[in-house]
């Protein structure tokens, strides 16, 4: 009788509990992003598949680590893994990802120029998720500020008349005018100011993120951050996102991540405009954030994740995340529906920017566990020069090594854009 009561148990444990693929990610971090993934989009697939999830969201540092010690030990427990284009990168050369090369997704088209980036080392390392990239937000009151030269339909449009130069001129007059300091930068511990150092201003000014660290280039951008800083909201040192300092009328230009400007035009859709990114004397510098979905080797629920893959990439999903998330879909058939609203706002200036014929791409490193260090470096030359007025040529000729031996010691390809090699 015993026996066939176990028999029964185990009979009843395997018809009827579910699968569990472990999604482990680097992004979706925000508590709102969180809530949607876990509350909204997982429960929906779930419902779909009778195959639970266990969303499990770690550091870049913190995921490659353990994909690699996982791998190293031969003890496969992640299933799914979503990661930036570049992390994605790093794996695939040392041989730690599933090749995804039969996998084909009906009723829907990825985007080519950015399904491209998921094959390399001889397989399709990735499928891509979602873009992003940062802009800038502009509170319509500052164009009555503009300075001689400067017209709205130039910012707007990516006109050549939009640089940096003519970024420092505004900022300048409506100070001037207005006796505050209206442009801002999230700075503070926990925002993506780095990314404006490494992947904005930097290839605007040196045509590369890393090679032209500590060249003259370098020295014109760091004395130009200098004389800009001067009209920079001093709350910006404490400052993580910019949509609400933008709500709160701190500031009426501000640059970040498009996911982290979207609650301003939501909240008061007729007062902000999203805009691209100045130019620089290399050209209009900004950061493609291109998010994939790898399935380790050997990971235990191979087809599951291949069915949660599926589903996060359909179009109806996929316009969940624009609206939910603040990332833009990689599918023609999402990307062609932009719902109107904030993300309708972030659009025209996403759209203004990548298609600026001065347009220089620029894509995060895959630099694994040292990422951190990448990123703090920036930071630290721009305190030491900025805000300490230690001598430009010595910073720059300091860090700029320590920068470079970074992806010496991880292995990795230098980032783009490295023109100047």
């Amino acid at each position: 009788m015993r026996k066939l009561l176990v028999l029964l148990v185990v009979l009843f444990v395997t018809v009827f509990t579910f699968a569990e693929v472990l999604w482990v990610s680097t992004q979706f971090h925000p508590a709102a992003e969180q809530e949607f993934i876990r509350g909204t989009l997982l429960p929906g697939f779930e419902r779909e598949t009778g195959i639970a999830v266990r969303f499990l969201d770690l550091t870049y540092e913190q995921a490659s680590t353990r994909i690699r010690a996982e791998q190293e030990a031969g003890r496969v427990v992640i299933d799914l893994f979503a990661e930036l284009q570049a992390g994605i990168d790093m794996l695939g050369a040392a041989g730690m990802l599933t090749d995804l090369s039969e996998y084909t997704f009906e009723d829907r088209t990825f985007i080519a120029s950015l399904e491209q980036y998921g094959f390399n080392y001889g397989i399709k390392q990735f499928v891509p998720l979602m873009q992003a990239t940062y802009v800038m937000m502009v509170n319509k009151q500052a164009f009555d500020y503009l300075p001689d030269g400067l017209t709205r339909e130039d910012v707007e449009s990516a006109s050549a008349n939009w640089t940096y130069e003519a970024l420092l001129k505004w900022a300048k007059r409506i100070q001037e005018a207005t006796g505050r300091s209206l442009l801002g930068f999230p700075q503070g511990p926990g925002g993506l100011w780095h990314r404006f150092l490494h992947g904005h201003i930097y290839p605007s000014y040196t045509g590369a993120q890393v090679v032209n660290f500590n060249s003259e280039e370098a020295v014109k951008m760091w004395e130009y951050m200098i004389e800009l800083n001067k009209y920079v909201n001093p709350a910006s040192s404490a400052w993580i996102s910019m949509q609400e300092p933008l709500l709160r009328n701190e500031v009426w230009i501000a640059w970040d991540h498009t996911a982290r400007l979207g609650e301003a035009p939501k909240i008061r859709p007729d007062d902000f405009v999203a805009v691209p990114s100045p130019a620089g004397p290399k050209g209009r510098g900004s950061i493609t954030v291109l998010a994939g979905l790898s399935i380790p080797k050997n990971a235990p629920n191979l087809k599951d994740a291949v069915a949660l893959i599926d589903y996060l990439t359909h179009p109806d999903v996929q316009v969940q995340i624009v609206e939910k998330v603040g990332f833009f879909p990689i599918v023609v058939e999402a990307a062609d529906f932009i719902p109107e609203g904030p993300m309708k706002v972030i659009a025209a200036g996403v759209v203004s920017q990548s298609g600026a014929e001065d347009a220089v791409a620029a894509f995060i490193p895959g630099l694994g566990p040292l990422g951190g260090e990448y990123s703090s470096m920036y930071r630290d030359a721009f305190t030491r020069i900025v805000i300490r007025g230690e001598d430009i040529r010595k910073v720059i000729s300091e860090v700029g090594p320590e920068i470079m031996n970074l992806f010496k010691e991880q292995g990795a390809p230098l980032p783009l854009p490295d023109i100047g090699l």
